[in-house]
């Protein structure tokens, strides 16, 4: 801790920490024991926290992530979105095709920031706010493939083709290295395979939004 840091707030955000790294909850005593201070100080933490709906407590006196935090999570996507979308509109002029920017919510893959080119005759219509499951479409399977060991070999993105409609092919890749953020970036097409160079274009689009979230 420095002169210009709270002791509270960064205790309150280790308790937040902690909490959010558990499904069963916590107790006073083992926060107690985590965080390495005296029973009362967690006790005046939680309840401030509760008073923000960031944590809630059990009938069992375990303490639990409140709603709160959800209400926070929701503002994150209008961020990333900006963050994100100067990279996708170089990569939709660039390759000719939709490009999407998608993040994990929940056991779906929601399509948070949509660019369409200026240039073509037709794409294909691709709407922020478009989910579908993980393990289905490219967008979603990179992020899958992100959270497994990285094989030899493995290009860094995935390609697919029919999976979600007809006809289209997608490429994307994992954001990569971005604390508190999973997603990826890709682009769809009216295609029968993806051409070459869309693979690598989509990489390098993935690590622009990486480094601009970081």
């Amino acid at each position: 801790m420095t002169a210009e840091t709270s002791q509270t707030l960064d205790r309150g955000l280790r308790v937040l920490k902690l909490l959010a790294d558990t499904d069963h909850g916590l107790t006073v005593t083992e926060l107690s024991n985590k965080l390495g201070v005296n029973r009362t100080v967690v006790y005046r933490l939680l309840a401030t926290l509760e008073q923000h709906a960031l944590v809630r407590r059990d009938l069992g006196g375990r303490a639990r992530v409140g709603l709160g935090v959800l209400r926070l999570g929701r503002q994150v996507h209008p961020l990333v979105r900006e963050a994100a979308l100067p990279a996708l509109r170089s990569l939709a002029e660039d390759i000719g095709a939709t490009a999407h920017l998608t993040l994990v919510d929940g056991t779906d893959a929601l399509a948070v920031a949509v660019v369409e080119p200026t240039w073509t005759d037709y794409h294909v219509a691709y709407r922020a706010g478009f989910r579908h499951a993980l393990d289905r479409g490219a967008a979603g399977r990179a992020i899958l493939a992100a959270r497994q060991q990285p094989t030899p070999g493995h290009p860094g993105y995935t390609l697919t083709h029919g999976e979600l409609e007809a006809g289209a092919s997608g490429a994307a890749a994992p954001l990569v290295g971005v604390s508190g953020v999973e997603g990826s970036v890709g682009v769809v097409m009216l295609a029968d395979a993806v051409p070459e160079r869309v693979g690598p274009r989509v990489l390098d689009a993935a690590r622009e939004v990486a480094d601009a979230l970081r």
